[in-house]
Order: structure tokens, then C-alpha cells, then sequence
């Protein structure tokens, strides 16, 4: 079929070598048996059209408008761009020569190529070759990938209409933007029955998205020589060396406004407007549109993060709640009380917070961070925990159903990884020069020896470790700053005259508590810039097999040093701080120099607080700058000359070329953000209640602001299928487990909550106030006298005799002094059971909401069913009508007991 216009300004040559009589084979042949590239083009069917402009001949572009996305006959659409600088350095000639063979072998692939001369672009410098895949390339490749397309219009009714969708109604989006297309029932396209199939017009029934990936997945695979004796192929290693600058589909029009050719459907510009901008943050996705245009992929992320987003709605307000209890309680807890009443905190002398410089300091000086700190700790805390342990399993419970819903409407049903996921990586059959018989297709294959393997993995395994030392080696650094600099905050606030007002507020252990966080939070973007860069250095090292193996390998190896990154300075605190800590006159060192530090006597929750909010919000808006601002400078200082000329001039192929690439690895790093702020909101919850509040809030900016980016900031993403979240959803479980365990030992061994309870219950003596003497009872006393060296105050100018510390242990005249009281062992056995037995509950519950929520919904079951029963009859009905055709037609072959084993299968699959 011959689609190529002809008008009186263009300077086309074509060049029909097909005429030539070359022979080739056809494209099923798709093996990669004795070969080391994978499903060649070389033996591809060819229209072989070869499209060129001489370099003498330029287009007059005031009489065309550039901004189309179709070749100049304006009938063949623009599917894919490649772009190229022809700088003369050494390298000029061997960059040609890979250029001319690679491009023949795309024509010899059926694709066709159009080249706008450097002449003709903005700076004069660079080249464009167009691609468009025919027809013929189409359903070849939409075979080979076994794409799905429509069939027959879907007739399951609709669900019941959703009693609150008039509540609703102001999130909701129009109709033809939500659902632009009607649904279908859809099967995989074979060319063999092309009259099954809604073919309305060959131009539009492939989507834009599917078209790029069916190029993209020759482009990958297409040969461009020979170099040291191995055949190479493949455009990602043409972008590595330099001999293309850049390959990437187009964008259908400008974001900001509709393309003036009817043929265009604008759905960047609908995106944009009805998605990308942050007035709709309360609207929803139009998911089915996000799909249709980026792919699969991509769309499952956005479902996934909305999804979120609402289901942290409810955990916010549940949060919102347990922070407003904790303040409007603040004035009748009784410790707080006893804290700031100068008759018993102002007369009660804490022995000091470090050696030798601190001094001996009142209780009272910790009122207002004892006021604080009631905000987190107090018994809302231990609800909210529980609450989080169940929030999580229905979150991860009702994203399966989702999920599953979704695979349905997206006709992902029955879509196999090994399709596109399971492909062997042209880098691992580049790498891999040694082949072995694949014992299933009986072909010869690539493969990476076990030595070799070995090798490889004990490189990766000690860099990884190495890093990871590298982090508990940056945490113990930090620790020691908080040790080092406590007695200098100290000093500092003792001495200095301008401070004294907001000494009550802002503490030595406080201000340690804060700088410390402040200076773990820089630690920690600059090792994460670092490790980025070699975690995939390693993952390429280990040379994957699949796509699928390269993702789950640096997901691994990222995740693991996250977690390790982000968290280990909240586990300290929340597990070390305080705990290790000795006792007046025998305290515990690090390194036998500093003396470890001691918890506010209000307790440790509120540096814990502190220690999440900086980490936790410093990463969000350090986030949202590096995905925002950071590519919209970049694209305003690369546009800036093309901002001078005429609209006509400055082509779709070139404003594309001037945004940012939306990388492979771009869907992973947006997970891995959202995967940390998972683990923020359910590890640690239970020290800060807002958390759940800040994540919403962080979430609502965040779906518009990667929609925008990707929108109006980045080239078009090439479509690719996934039918879920991956690798993700595994480490999600792994996190709600891990949540339960960690929320249950900061309620226990963090909080004062178990202290508090067991003094209420069993040491209390005053029946009309039981939390009266509370914090009499928590300190220990120390004589002073019985300091080493080592440790006593340079000065005491009051001459005080004995002190106070925040331990369980017997007083100085006792005959067992400073060992531990019956009571810490009271507690101590308190907090165990509380663990076992809020871990017990939790998991309990959390189990039981998992089994009584189904993973599939039914009605989802049901279509599925019917989907694949009205499948199979209309394919049974297809072969039957070819069969009657052929005996009407006397095909000898076409024999009665055919017909009637075609009739007996049709039956069958009825009854079934």
C-alpha cells in the first residue's frame, strides 16, 4: 500500500529497491538461534524506501507550519525521531558508517525514514530522521509482541451507580475525558484474521503509544555493523557512543494549546489541562487517558499513587484526631504538671548532662519541652499504632482489588512478563559471547558462565556492603556530634544573655537534637547523590539476564541502601538514644571518650519527633525541587533562542528535542520516593501522628507536579506494559510487617507510656490523683560525693548534695546503692508483654482482614469469564465461516469431520 503524497515544493527522492528483485525473508523469523543479536531485522519484509534530501535543496519553511507530527506528504505520521550531530572529529567517519547501516537496516525492517537537514533545524547543527511504521510493520510487530485490539464493543452492563457519586460529583472529570473511547472486548491481533477485528482506518486503529513501542522494540534490536569482531545492534548503544544524540517518540501537539491539524487528537493538551495543572488537585485522574498516552506503565503508577493518596486521607484525619487529643489534654497531664510546678520540678537538681563542663541544672528548665513532648505521648499513641497495623493491610489489601480491576480494563488479564519483561537484554546478549541450548526452545542461546556469575555478584555484594558501612560509619559520626557539641550548647546557653528567654524552649538537648538532625539530612542527599550513580554501575557489572532481573536487582540494591539511609538515624533514636547510658559515677562511653546520651526526662518521643519531621519534610521539598524546578530551568535555558523566532519555524521534532529525557530508570525513582515516605508513615508513626497528614498533603502536590513534569517537561516517554506495581508490592508487605514490630517497641521502650501505666496500676499511693508523684518516682538519687574525677561538675556553687537522674535504681543509703529496683524489672516485663501482645493482636487482626477481602472483586471475576467466553465463540464462529467457505469453495482439504469437530469445539466451549 503506497502512501507516500507527492506535492511540488518537496525535494524527495525515492528509491525503491524492492524493485531490485533483493530477496528476504519474511518476519516471523524472529529466531536468535546462531546469531548474537536477538529477532534481527535482517531478514525482515521491506518496503525499503529510502527518503533523502540532498544537501543543496532546502524547504522554504514560511510556506509549512513545523509544528506537525506527520512527514511532509502530512498523510504518514511521525512515530519515532532520531537525531544527530554531524561534528568532524576523529570519530566523524566510523559514526557515519554506523548511521548509514543502521538506518538501511530500519528500511530493510519496513520502516520508512524522512531526514530534515541540519540547515533547516534551529541551530544548524542538528540532523532529524523521522520514522513512520506502515501498516505492514504494524501487524507484524503487533503479532509478535501479541498486542490486543478490539473486537467487538463490550455489552456487560455497567456497574450500579454509586449512591454518593452526587456527593462526588465535584471531583469528578467530564465523561469524554475519563472514558475518550468506548469499551471493548479485545483479543490478541493475528494477520491471519485481520476481518475479526474493528479495523475502521489503518492510520488510527494502532494508538500513538502502541505505534512507539512497536518501533522502539525494532529500534533496539536492529543491527549497525560489526566492531571487533562482535555484530552490535540496538539504538541504546548508538545514544552511549554518540553516533545519535537522541531517539524518542513525539508529543501529539503543544501542552498549552490544541494542534491545528484535525487529524491530531490533542491529548497532551487535555492532559495538561484537565491533569497537569495543581487548580485540579481535587479532581481525579483520567486514568484510561494517561494509559492511552504514555502506556501501561506509567498509568499503573499514577493509579497506584492516587489510590494512595486517598486511602492516606483516612489515616491523616484519624492522625489530625490523635494530635488534637494530645493537645487539648496538655494542661491536665499530670507530669508536665509536676515538671513545671516550681515546688516540685524547681526543687528538684538533675545531676549533669556531660562531664566536667555541665553543670547541675532544676527540672523545671524542661517545662515547656515536657508540655511538647505530651503532644505525641500520651495514650492516643498507642490507638494510633494499632489503628496504622490496620490501615496498612487495607491499603495494601484494596490496592489488589484495584489493581486487578484495572488489569481488566486494561486488558492485562492475560498479559505474560516474558513478552516485554522476559526479553533478553540486548546488553546481556552484547556481553555474553559463550551460548547453550535453551532445553525448552531447543535454541542456541546466550549465557553467562557460573564462574563468572560468581564474580561478578562478590564485587556487587562487597560495594554494596561497603556503602551500607559507609552510612552506619556517617550515623556513628553524627552521634558523636550530638556528644561532642551537647557541653558546647551547654556553655552556650548558660553564658549567653540573649538566649535566656527562650532557654525554657529551646534546650541543650533540643538544640543538639536539631542541628544533629539538620546535619544527618545534608549526609544523607549527599551519600544518596553518590550511591545512585553506583548501584547502577554495579546492577550493569552483573550484566542481568531480563529487564525484569535488571529492575528487581537495582530495586533491591537501591531500596536496601535507602532504608538503611533514611531510617538509621530514627532507629538510634528511637531504639539507642537513652537506653545504654550507666548511671552517675559509672556512665558508658563510645570509643571509652564520649559519654552516651541521656533522653529528656519527658522521655525520648519528642527527638524522635524532631528527628522525623526534618528527615521526612526536608526530603519532600528537596524532592519537589529536583523533580520540578530543577527541569524547568534546564528547558527554559535550552529554549531560550528558539523564544525569538516565528511558531512556524521551530518544528514539533525540535521542541521536543529540547526537553529533558524521561530516563528507564525515571518510574523507578518516582516509586522509590513514595516508597520512603511509606515507610516514614507506618514504621515511626506512632512517635508522630501528623505523618499520615504531611505524606497527604506532600502527595496531593505530588501527583500534579510529576504529571505537569511529565506533560510539559519531558519528551514523550516510549509505552510500555506492566499489570502491577512489580517488586514493589513485595517490599510494601515487607514494611507493614516490620511497621507492627517497630511501632510496638517505641510504644514500649520509647514512650513513657508503659512506665506511666505501671505506676498507675501497681505503685501509685494516692487514690485521687494516681499519676501524682510520677516523676518523683522515675528519678533516681545520686550522691554527689560519690562522683569520680571524671565525671564532677568543675563547679557547684549552691553546694548540692545529692542529685537526680532518670533511672530505676536504689538510693545511696540502700545496701544494694545504685542497683536496679524491683519496679524496673516491673516494667521492663510490662514492656515485653506489651510488645508480644499488641504484635499478637495486630497480626491477628491484620491476617484476618487479609483472608476476608478477596484479591480479585467478584464482578471483576465474572467479566473476566464472559470476556474470554464471547472471546472464544466469536474466534470458534470465525473459523467455522472460514471453514464453510472453503467447502462451498470445493477445498478438498476442508473436510466434513472437520467441520463437525469445529462445531463439537464451539459446543463444548458453550457448556463450559
Amino acid at each position: 500500500m503506497n502512501r507516500l503524497g507527492k506535492k511540488a515544493n518537496e525535494t524527495l527522492i525515492e528509491m525503491a529497491l524492492s524493485a531490485d528483485g533483493e530477496e528476504c525473508n519474511g518476519p516471523e523469523t524472529i529466531s536468535t538461534a546462531g546469531s548474537e543479536i536477538p529477532s534481527s531485522s535482517e531478514g525482515l519484509n521491506s518496503t525499503e524506501t529510502t527518503l533523502l534530501i540532498p544537501e543543496h535543496q532546502v524547504i522554504d519553511k514560511r510556506h509549512q507550519s513545523k509544528d506537525s507530527i506527520f512527514f511532509r506528504d502530512g498523510v504518514r505520521r511521525i512515530d519515532f525521531v532520531l537525531s544527530y550531530v554531524d561534528d568532524l572529529n576523529k570519530e566523524w567517519e566510523k559514526k557515519l558508517e554506523r548511521r548509514k547501516e543502521f538506518e538501511s537496516n530500519l528500511q530493510k525492517a519496513g520502516l520508512e525514514l524522512e531526514t530534515e537537514d541540519k540547515k533547516e533545524s534551529e541551530d544548524g547543527k542538528i540532523f532529524f530522521v523521522k520514522i513512520h511504521a506502515p501498516w505492514e510493520v504494524l501487524i507484524t510487530y503487533a503479532e509478535v509482541l501479541n498486542i490486543k485490539v478490539p473486537i467487538r464493543e463490550n455489552d456487560i452492563p455497567p456497574m450500579v451507580e454509586n449512591p454518593l457519586d452526587c456527593v462526588l460529583f465535584p471531583l469528578r472529570l467530564p465523561e469524554k475525558v475519563m472514558h475518550p473511547e468506548p469499551d471493548y472486548f479485545t483479543a490478541p491481533f493475528s494477520k491471519d484474521k485481520q476481518e475479526l477485528y474493528l479495523i475502521n482506518d489503518e492510520s488510527t486503529f494502532f494508538s500513538p503509544s502502541m505505534r512507539n513501542r512497536i518501533v522502539n522494540y525494532i529500534l533496539t534490536r536492529c543491527p549497525y555493523g560489526t566492531e571487533e569482531g562482535k555484530k552490535k545492534f540496538g539504538i541504546k548503544r548508538l545514544l552511549n557512543n554518540g553516533t545519535y544524540t537522541a531517539a524518542y517518540p513525539l508529543h501529539d501537539c503543544q501542552y498549552w494549546k490544541k494542534a491545528s491539524d484535525p487529524n491530531c487528537d490533542s491529548e497532551r493538551y487535555t492532559l495538561y489541562m484537565e491533569w497537569a495543572r495543581f487548580l485540579r488537585f481535587y479532581k481525579e485522574q483520567p486514568l484510561v487517558l494517561i494509559r492511552k498516552y504514555y502506556g501501561e506503565k506509567i498509568g499503573i503508577y499514577f493509579a497506584w499513587l492516587g489510590f494512595y493518596t486517598e486511602m492516606l486521607f483516612l489515616a491523616a484525619v484519624v492522625g489530625l484526631i490523635c494530635f488534637l487529643y494530645g493537645l487539648f489534654t496538655m494542661d491536665e497531664n499530670m507530669s508536665s504538671k509536676e515538671i513545671c510546678d516550681p515546688a516540685i520540678g524547681g526543687e528538684i537538681i538533675m545531676c549533669p548532662l556531660c562531664d566536667r563542663d555541665c553543670e547541675y541544672w532544676r527540672l523545671n528548665t524542661t517545662c515547656e519541652a515536657s508540655q511538647y513532648s505530651h503532644l505525641f505521648d500520651n495514650v492516643a499513641t498507642l490507638f494510633f499504632a494499632i489503628f496504622m497495623g490496620i490501615w496498612v493491610t487495607l491499603f495494601l489489601e484494596f490496592w489488589k482489588r484495584r489493581q486487578a480491576r484495572l488489569k481488566y480494563e486494561w486488558d492485562l488479564v492475560d498479559f505474560e512478563e516474558e513478552q516485554q519483561q522476559l526479553q533478553l537484554r540486548p546488553e546481556y546478549e552484547a556481553k555474553c559471547t559463550q551460548k547453550k541450548k535453551n532445553p525448552v526452545t531447543q535454541e542456541m542461546e546466550p549465557y553467562l558462565p557460573l564462574t563468572s556469575q560468581a564474580v561478578r555478584f562478590c564485587i556487587s555484594g562487597a560495594t554494596v556492603l561497603f556503602w551500607v558501612s559507609l552510612i552506619i560509619a556517617s550515623m556513628i559520626a553524627v552521634i558523636v556530634y550530638r556528644l561532642a557539641v551537647y557541653a558546647a550548647f551547654a556553655s552556650l546557653m548558660e553564658n549567653t544573655q540573649t538566649l535566656q528567654p527562650i532557654s525554657g524552649l529551646l534546650t541543650p538537648q533540643l538544640a543538639t537534637s536539631v542541628t544533629a538532625s539538620c546535619l544527618n539530612f545534608v549526609i544523607i542527599m549527599i551519600l544518596n547523590f553518590f550511591y545512585e550513580r553506583i548501584a547502577i554501575w554495579i546492577t550493569d557489572m552483573e550484566i542481568p539476564r531480563t529487564h525484569m532481573e535488571y529492575e528487581n536487582r537495582l530495586t533491591m540494591k537501591m531500596f536496601l541502601f535507602q532504608f538503611v539511609n533514611y531510617y538509621s538515624s530514627c532507629f538510634y533514636v528511637a531504639f539507642f538514644k537513652g537506653k545504654f547510658v550507666g548511671y552517675p559515677g559509672a556512665y558508658t562511653y563510645m570509643f571509652n571518650r564520649w559519654r552516651n546520651e541521656e533522653c529528656d526526662p519527658a522521655g525520648c518521643l519528642i527527638e524522635l519527633t524532631t528527628q522525623l519531621t526534618i528527615v521526612m519534610a526536608g526530603k519532600q521539598i528537596w524532592g519537589n525541587i529536583q523533580e520540578a524546578i530543577v527541569p524547568w530551568i534546564c528547558n527554559w535555558w535550552g529554549r531560550r533562542k528558539a523564544r525569538n523566532n516565528p511558531e512556524n519555524l521551530y518544528s514539533r521534532w525540535e521542541q521536543d528535542h529540547d526537553l529533558q529525557t524521561f530516563g528507564a530508570l525515571g518510574l523507578f525513582y518516582e516509586y522509590l520516593e513514595m516508597v520512603i515516605q511509606f515507610g516514614f508513615i507506618t514504621l515511626f508513626v506512632a512517635s508522630f501522628p501528623l505523618a499520615p497528614l504531611l505524606a497527604l498533603m506532600n502527595n496531593i502536590l505530588e501527583i500534579r507536579v510529576d504529571s505537569w513534569k511529565l506533560t510539559t517537561q519531558y519528551r514523550r516517554p516510549v509505552a510500555a506494559k506492566a499489570h502491577s506495581i512489580g517488586v514493589w508490592q513485595e517490599i510494601l508487605n515487607g514494611m507493614a510487617i516490620l511497621s507492627v514490630v517497630t511501632n510496638a517497641f517505641i510504644v514500649a521502650f520509647t514512650s513513657d507510656m508503659i512506665p506511666r501505666l505501671v505506676y498507675y496500676y501497681a505503685y501509685s499511693e494516692n487514690e485521687d490523683s494516681p499519676m501524682s508523684g510520677y516523676i518523683n518516682n522515675s528519678l533516681s538519687v545520686f550522691q554527689i560525693s560519690d562522683f569520680p574525677e571524671r565525671n564532677e561538675p568543675k563547679e557547684n556553687p549552691e553546694n548540692f548534695v545529692i542529685c537526680r537522674y532518670r533511672d530505676y535504681r536504689y538510693p545511696p543509703d540502700h545496701e544494694r546503692k545504685y542497683l536496679h529496683t524491683m519496679q524496673f524489672w516491673h516494667i521492663l516485663a510490662a514492656k515485653l508483654a506489651f510488645i508480644i501482645i499488641m504484635e499478637h493482636v495486630v497480626f491477628i487482626v491484620k491476617f484476618f482482614v487479609a483472608w476476608m477481602i478477596p484479591d480479585v472483586p467478584a464482578d471483576v471475576k465474572a467479566k473476566i469469564k464472559r470476556e474470554k467466553y464471547l472471546t472464544q465463540k466469536i474466534l470458534h464462529e470465525y473459523e467455522l465461516e472460514k471453514l464453510k467457505e472453503r467447502l462451498c469453495q470445493g477445498d478438498k482439504r476442508a473436510t466434513e469431520k472437520e467441520f463437525i469437530a469445529t462445531e463439537g469445539r464451539m459446543e463444548l466451549s458453550r457448556a463450559m
